[in-house]
């Protein structure tokens, strides 16, 4: 009984086909939150797929009833009321599948390897990284025979819709249920994928829909061109007031301060997509960051989508309206409650009254973080680099968004995320998949961290 030998069962779960063969099943059921049609595959995914598999592992299961959205799991498994209790968060459902635009060869609900890759919609978002960590928990439990800390296991069907419900779920099983001392969970990219993260929150991501309408339909631009406004090119020039010619926000209260903790947590990490991401545009963004400071410690202002005329078929006509839809991803110190009035304060300054600002449609993540120098933090840096032999990337928070919010403000808890995919993994994409080498490798690691949670020889932060 020994850490070595829980991560190479960890790991042997991967070379013996098991943990593609588990992920194979998952992908197949199609359990897209975006799509009404899909209900039942969500319900089916936590009562048919992972209830029985938690089960087997010594977890009690519930599925709760979310009035404003798809059920919710929540598993546990206490084995002393003296030990830490630990939350395990992942969810279950998908982005739609986009059939028709994936590559020739592969679709959404079926698990394909190629190389390196498993492709399939869910393998990177998220059911390849829970899986990777129910089967590290299985590990430690067949070798040790207990976990030696407290488990908790919450999986939701709502994350894709902005995790609809989860706040209000929370909130009332807070003292109860879900209460517990830390969070760790897996989503989102690695830095590289290479290097072994941990990063500690996300940005918050805020939709701002921008609609400018001067009159009823459109008119002719031979007998009207330079007689009356154009909405399109009303909207445009307003646009180019939020940031400038390089995309650097000038609206001031979207400028948030940099802390100096965060900066030196920043220091000399490199930005890696892979080969199939994106190449960094280094004048792109705020002149005085680096890329790391821009995309974890700094705000980012995106036009998603805009719309004027008939853009697949266009004709003579001037535009009487045109709309855009953007987004703010936003760090903690960004106020909330005044991203829309600073917009309009700004819109008004550049002479645009016309210009109608308001909050976009849906529900939103919140931006939020533990403080890097938190002992939670220094626990995993040191548990992780003793499984793969060289320190984690920490990063204060990642790019894009996840309820963290959530466990941080409603549930009180200290937050680790060790992400099992990279950048350029397609997520929210066709051709979404998983790395074979950070699969192996995260069962590894998450191995190790939980087995480290329960020894009791090894000294834990206080809780």
């Amino acid at each position: 009984m020994s850490r070595a030998s829980a991560i190479a069962r960890a790991q042997a779960y991967f070379d013996d086909g098991a943990f593609l063969a588990d992920l194979t099943r998952r992908v197949a059921i199609p359990s897209s939150s975006q799509e009404p049609a899909r209900a039942a595959a969500l319900a089916a995914y936590l009562a048919d797929e992972i209830a029985p598999v938690l089960k087997k592992l010594g977890f009690g299961c519930r599925i709760l009833d979310n009035p404003n959205g798809p059920p919710v799991l929540v598993a546990e498994r206490i084995e002393s009321p003296d030990f830490v209790t630990a939350l395990v968060y992942g969810h279950g459902d998908t982005i739609a599948g986009q059939d028709d635009r994936w590559r020739k060869g592969l679709s959404p609900w079926r698990v394909t390897v190629e190389g390196d890759r498993i492709y399939g919609r869910g393998t990177a978002d998220n059911k390849g990284q829970h899986s990777v960590n129910i089967g590290s928990l299985a590990a430690v439990i067949a070798e040790r025979g207990a976990l030696g800390f407290n488990c908790k296991i919450l999986l939701e069907m709502a994350e894709e819709l902005g995790s609809v419900g989860l706040r209000e779920l929370c909130a009332k099983h807070r003292d109860g249920l879900l209460k517990a001392d830390l969070l760790i969970a897996s989503d989102g990219p690695r830095l590289a994928a290479g290097t072994p993260t941990v990063f500690l929150g996300a940005r918050g991501g805020f939709p701002i829909d921008l609609t400018v309408t001067l009159r009823e339909g459109a008119h002719h631009s031979g007998n009207w061109g330079g007689l009356i406004a154009n909405a399109a090119i009303v909207l445009a020039q307003a646009l180019a007031t939020i940031t400038d010619a390089r995309g650097a926000i000038r609206v001031p209260e979207w400028r948030p301060k940099l802390p100096q903790s965060v900066r030196d947590a920043l220091a000399g990490l490199e930005v890696d997509g892979g080969d199939d991401g994106p190449t960094i545009d280094r004048d792109w963004g705020e002149p005085d960051l680096t890329p790391a400071e821009r995309v974890f410690g700094w705000n980012s202002f995106e036009i998603l989508a805009f719309t004027a005329g008939t853009p697949d078929q266009p004709v003579n006509a001037i535009p009487g309206s045109a709309r855009a839809h953007c987004q703010l991803r936003y760090v903690v110190g960004t106020d909330v409650a005044d991203i829309i009035p600073a917009l309009r304060r700004h819109l008004d300054r550049h002479g645009f009254r016309q210009v109608e600002a308001r909050a976009g449609r849906g529900s939103h993540f919140y931006a939020s973080r533990i403080d890097p120098a938190d002992p939670w933090v220094a626990w995993t840096k040191l548990s992780l680099q003793r499984t793969a032999g060289k320190p984690p990337a920490i990063l204060p928070n990642f790019g894009g968004s996840l309820p963290n919010d959530i466990f941080t403000d409603v549930l009180n808890l200290k937050t680790i995320w060790v992400p099992h995919s990279y950048a350029g993994c397609s997520q929210h994409a066709p051709d979404e998949h998983l790395l074979t080498p950070i699969a192996r490798e995260g069962l590894g690691l998450m191995a190790g961290l939980f087995w480290d949670l329960g020894d009791a020889d090894l000294k834990q932060p206080a809780h």
